[in-house]
């Protein structure tokens, strides 16, 4: 429902240096999971992101078309001419000849091979279905001009791989290779549910995807299962794309089990502006459905040596974005000035009280009662501090809404103040005409406030819900001190490790690191209001080392000695 307010002199987004905070903020498609249930939500999963003629197009499960980005940033969407299946999963797209070639398939399994020269007009045309019962596909093309797909999405059966045509309609050339399968009662990380803890069912391996690197072949492939805040991806590496492959010891490498959105799994990686590399990942919500995702971005990168990584740290917080030379991926230092601050709001429905939106969890939400009128929440920082970025994360609660609709579009207004009676208009999107459904705004210039309020004036859906308000910058305090003591127990069962701090007092969390050498703590796991984390990702046979730091709004502490836990 809309309302008007006279305009008002606000900030504008910034043009330098430009940020990004995920989950990425793009017109995520609504879905159906089955007509008599009539389920409601958005989903964006499983992107498939290649260059092309330098820009990049993003292929997306289930999404009714595509999108098209100049800087790997800023995305618009685009609805192909014709696009041969709509309900198309976990895509695949590549580079070739000047032309893009895509690869989709239906829930049979059955595949067919799509291609354009014109992407951004979308006139798609397509080879006949070539291939059968192949599920997650992973079409390459290597420097010699051979051809392979790889597939799988099983809890039973391995990654696969065979080479193709591609003087003869990418037909199959050569007999299927099995290249690698899951272990669990080695690879923690692999096992199924939340915190890799349900005994009862065992993890699914899905989403590959290679990379060629200095002549060798980065295989990734997703687990253990989507609907987990633990669904990472993970690599094998082989010297020819049929292998055989070698587990890397530093795996997962795109892990995100804690923070406000988790998960990172079943993705992509591409060169991005610069020639750096970027990961792009699929996050979860899983609220209104266990397929309700978003989708993520992490720098990633090539060790000394040759192990692949993606940097993690502080993961849904603000970075630089890919086209900032010098920065790409870097984190911008900015904090959560919101987490836990007292808040009060217009109305809730039942128990979806404004709490919901600064306790840094997306599961969590708040539901205004009506939307007859503008719905506000006004927010206490607890002193004045320098905002420099706000990400508002929309909920669907009831939404009804299905497939790809037309006129969607969020608008609202946040004000800043330092003494709660005289407001200031630091974002204004009353003339909003976009679905922003994770919007982010970087402001043009720091505002210094203790006090926000947000307006909602209009909203695509019948109720208007927020997950997180996330206020972004520094305030004026001190930050926590170093941590100790800190202790980490790898268990009995290897996969496992339990680590113990003593709680800083003016901490907001912690953030631990871990990795294969002191020099390697690649991984990272955001925690909030604990001092304590049990970790069941390790690999049975891998020493590890670890360290933790913690942080506030006012900035990081120093990271304790790295500890071996052998």
């Amino acid at each position: 429902m809309a309302f008007k307010l006279e305009a008002q002199p606000s900030q504008e987004p910034a043009e330098q240096p430009v940020t990004y905070c995920n989950p990425i903020n793009i017109d995520y498609t609504y879905m159906i999971v089955n007509s008599h249930r009539n389920i409601s939500y958005r989903s964006g999963a499983d992107p498939a992101v290649v260059s092309f003629r330098g820009k990049y197009y993003m292929f997306v499960t289930r999404s009714l078309g595509y999108w098209y980005s100049d800087d790997l940033t800023h995305w618009q969407f685009i609805k192909p001419q014709d696009w041969y299946f709509q309900g198309s999963n976990a895509p695949a797209a590549y580079n070739y000849k000047d032309s893009i070639l895509y690869v989709t398939g239906d829930p049979s399994g059955n595949m067919s091979l799509l291609y354009t020269d014109n992407p951004r007009k979308g006139d798609w045309k397509a080879v006949p279905a070539i291939l059968w019962n192949l599920q997650d596909p992973d079409f390459f093309m290597d420097d010699d001009g051979k051809a392979y797909m790889f597939w799988g999405s099983s809890n039973t059966f391995p990654i696969r791989g065979m080479e193709l045509d591609p003087k003869n309609r990418f037909i199959k050339k050569s007999e299927t290779v099995k290249l690698f399968k899951l272990h669990e009662d080695k690879h923690g990380w692999e096992r199924f549910g939340p915190n890799h803890n349900d005994p009862k069912l065992s993890g699914y391996m899905e989403g590959a995807w290679l990379t060629k690197h200095n002549g060798k072949y980065y295989m990734q492939y997703a687990a253990p299962g989507t609907e987990w805040n633990t669904y990472a991806d993970g690599v094998y590496i082989a010297d020819s794309p049929l292998g055989p492959y070698t587990y890397m010891p530093n795996n997962p490498v795109s892990y995100k089990p804690g923070g406000f959105i988790n998960g990172a799994g079943h993705g992509s990686t591409v060169k991005g502006p610069g020639q750096q590399l970027w990961h792009f990942a699929t996050m979860h919500i899983s609220v209104n459905y266990k397929f309700e995702r978003r989708i993520g971005m992490f720098p990633t990168f090539f060790d000394k040596d040759g192990l692949m990584h993606c940097n993690m740290n502080y993961g849904d917080y603000p970075h630089y974005a890919p086209a900032e030379p010098g920065e790409q991926g870097k984190f911008t230092g900015w904090m959560l000035l919101s987490y836990n601050k007292p808040i009060e709001a217009s109305s809730h429905l039942k128990d979806f009280v404004p709490e919901h939106v600064n306790d840094e969890h997306v599961k969590t939400f708040w539901v205004a009662a009506n939307t007859d009128k503008p719905q506000w929440l006004k927010m206490d920082l607890g002193s004045v501090s320098t905002i420099r970025a706000i990400q508002v994360n929309y909920h669907d609660y009831h939404s009804n809404i299905y497939g790809r609709q037309k006129n969607l579009y969020e608008q609202y207004v946040i004000e800043g103040s330092s003494d709660g009676k005289t407001w200031s208009v630091i974002v204004d999107k009353r003339n909003n005409h976009k679905d922003v459904p994770n919007d982010y705004v970087q402001l043009a210039e720091p505002v210094k406030a203790r006090y926000i309020r947000f307006t909602s004036y209009h909203v695509p859906t019948p109720y208007l819900a927020i997950s997180g308000l996330r206020i972004f910058g520094n305030g004026n305090g001190k930050k926590p001190g170093k941590v100790k003591p800190f202790e980490v127990a790898r268990n009995s069962d290897r996969r496992n490790a339990h680590l113990t701090w003593k709680a800083q007092s003016k901490a907001q969390g912690y953030n631990v690191r871990w990795g294969i050498a002191p020099d390697k703590l690649y991984n990272s796991w955001l925690v909030y209001g604990k001092d304590s984390l049990d970790i069941r990702s390790l690999n049975v046979d891998q020493p590890y080392y670890f360290t933790v730091e913690a942080f506030n709004e006012n900035g990081i502490s120093p990271a304790t000695e790295v500890m071996d836990a052998k």
